[in-house]
């Protein structure tokens, strides 16, 4: 199977991109999650959205890159997700080597994320490390992480 990585702002998604990025957070942070809260935070427009489709144009990973800043001082990476009928290729490994790659290239210097607690040990194997105590947000237990480079 073929796949390549797509990297765009918002302002270069066509309308398609656009509604199968949301399309599929919703499904997964929304749907899945059963977590019944809004999907729409207005930081899309200043991001970058990188993912991963396959040949047929299907999403398989995805996350948005915001700048410093936006959701904390350090650039940041969120809406992380692998499309569960992809689970289990390490594409959330993928995607996330893929992010710190980007954000290097952009000359960032550090990278915090709101990581759910559960995803703890995934994130450290890349050199985040806690910045915060865990807390709740939306019922689900997070915890900030930064990584420098």
């Amino acid at each position: 199977m073929t796949a390549i990585w797509k990297e765009k702002s918002f302002n270069q998604l066509t309308l398609d991109e656009m509604y199968q990025l949301l399309s599929l957070r919703t499904a997964v942070f929304v749907v899945e999650q059963n977590c019944p809260y809004q999907e729409l935070d207005g930081k899309d427009q200043v991001a970058k959205h990188l993912w991963l489709e396959n040949e047929n144009g299907q999403l398989m990973a995805l996350c948005r890159l915001l700048p410093k800043g936006i959701s904390f001082a350090e650039a940041s990476i969120g809406r992380v997700l692998v499309n569960p009928e992809f689970r289990g290729q390490n594409l959330g490994k993928g995607l996330i080597e893929k992010a710190l790659e980007v954000l290097k290239e952009d000359g960032e210097e550090a990278v915090t994320i709101e990581a759910q607690y559960y995803l703890h040990d995934f994130y450290a194997s890349f050199g985040f490390v806690e910045n915060s105590e865990p807390f709740y947000e939306d019922d689900i237990k997070h915890v900030n992480m930064i990584l420098k480079f």
